[in-house]
């Protein structure tokens, strides 16, 4: 099997994008930007308008943004820019042959190049209780969740990463006890270390979340409002509400069926076309891509990877004679309690690294926002990566330099300048 080469034929007359979150939908509004004349179908398993997921663990939980506030696409918008929508109707299987998109109700869409889009979807709980326990990946489960969450009684998050923190400063927001259960020592740690990972162990105890690090859960039993976490150091939280989120898998379950090379994700070449199929694209959580400047294939669970990734790949239908390679800086960002996290590159291949600025946060209620980052170097001197809080100028910096291939030194050096530079954070209260 070799990659498809780099120029295949026509402008393709039918773009089918299966799979209406972000990816997709960005693919869609991508190619009319691109001049696309052709025909765009987007299809979606959720019988809901296209709508954005990061709120869903925050402002959209807490009740202070909309279901409008959240929408990436009405149907007026979707009209005026000639975008058809196949809405509550997964897509079952993809004939690669035949150049068609079978849909569960037996539709058949033909198309001269498909996109690939449908995302991933949360672990389910290894706990089967019958209510009070909540994945979050749709907006109905952000729904389901606040209900609950509306209730009195603790709440216990399973799970320390992003979703789980944002859900615990949402739910610790709502006046709800809120504990979190993570087998790792540190929240993240995976991510950016356990020497910077404790730091978000302070900022949860800081904001009034109780945390039960290095230890797993063994058994939920009981219904909501009346449930019962087992840990596996002997422990029992109760809970009124249990919120599972310990990670997703990429949803190509449905192309089993296609002959496509899969392998956690679609394995596509550095255009985002599949490997063994020059008409298939994907973009976003699905994605399994080679990335040129790691020389290896990446795929990335992130917002803003899916919206870079939809840009290239609408770029490289409409302009087949010009693909463009997608090499991305990996960028993500979670917004906990006080605190913007952003984080760029790949922190977690670092062997070291070195905080500029200030993390900590005293207990006067007049101290200033902390603002900090960590720059992150790989084995042979290089910068790598880096963890951006409460600072944009040191993430724009942090970018550039990781774009340009710049030796850790010198990013220390810049950033600790940046510091000296710049003028002090200012206060919360202002």
């Amino acid at each position: 099997m070799t990659d498809a080469g780099p120029a295949d034929g026509p402008v393709p007359s039918v773009v089918v994008i299966v799979g209406a979150s972000v990816g997709g939908v960005r693919t869609a509004q991508a190619l009319r930007r691109e001049s696309y004349q052709g025909r765009i179908v987007l299809v979606g398993a959720e019988s809901d308008l296209p709508y954005d997921k990061p709120p869903l663990s925050k402002q959209y939980l807490g009740g202070q943004w909309t279901a409008e506030r959240v929408a990436l696409l009405t149907e007026d918008a979707a009209k005026d820019a000639e975008i058809e929508l196949r809405l509550g109707v997964a897509a079952e299987h993809l004939d690669v042959a035949g150049k068609q998109v079978v849909l569960s109700d037996g539709e058949r869409i033909d198309y001269d190049a498909v996109v690939l889009a449908t995302g991933s979807y949360a672990r389910p709980s290894p706990w089967p209780v019958e209510s009070g326990v909540h994945v979050l990946r749709t907006i109905g489960d952000s729904k389901a969740l606040a209900d609950d969450l509306a209730d009195e009684g603790p709440v216990v998050v399973v799970g320390g990463g992003f979703i789980g923190a944002e859900v615990a400063a949402t739910a610790i927001s709502l006046g709800r006890e809120v504990t979190i259960v993570d087998p790792l020592e540190v929240p993240v740690g995976r991510v950016v270390g356990n020497e910077i990972g404790a730091l978000f162990t302070d900022l949860h105890h800081r904001n009034g979340v109780s945390t039960h690090f290095g230890t797993g859960v063994e058994s939920v039993e009981g219904s909501a409002g009346d449930l019962t976490v087992r840990l596996t150091d002997g422990q029992t939280l109760e809970a009124a509400t249990v919120v599972v989120g310990i990670g997703a898998r990429p949803n190509d379950e449905w192309l089993a069926s296609s002959g496509l090379l899969v392998d956690d994700g679609v394995v596509c070449d550095e255009y985002c076309r599949a490997v063994d199929a020059a008409s298939v694209f994907a973009v976003g959580d699905i994605a399994r891509w080679m990335h040129l400047g790691h020389g290896e294939r990446c795929r990335v669970e992130h917002w803003t990877n899916a919206v870079d990734q939809a840009s290239c790949v609408a770029h490289n239908i409409a302009h087949p004679d010009d693909l463009r390679p997608y090499r991305p800086v990996e960028y993500v960002w979670s917004d906990q309690y006080d605190w913007k996290i952003q984080i760029v590159g790949r922190p977690a291949r670092g062997t070291g690294h070195q905080l500029i600025g200030d993390l900590g946060r005293p207990a006067d209620p007049d101290a200033a926002t902390p603002r900090a980052v960590a720059l992150y170097s790989d084995g042979a001197g290089q910068l790598i990566g880096a963890v951006i809080v409460n600072w944009p100028k040191a993430l724009i910096a942090s970018r550039k330099l990781l774009a340009a291939g710049t030796a850790f030194a010198d990013a220390v050096a810049h950033l600790e300048g940046l510091a000296a530079a710049a003028p002090q954070p200012v206060r919360t209260d202002t």
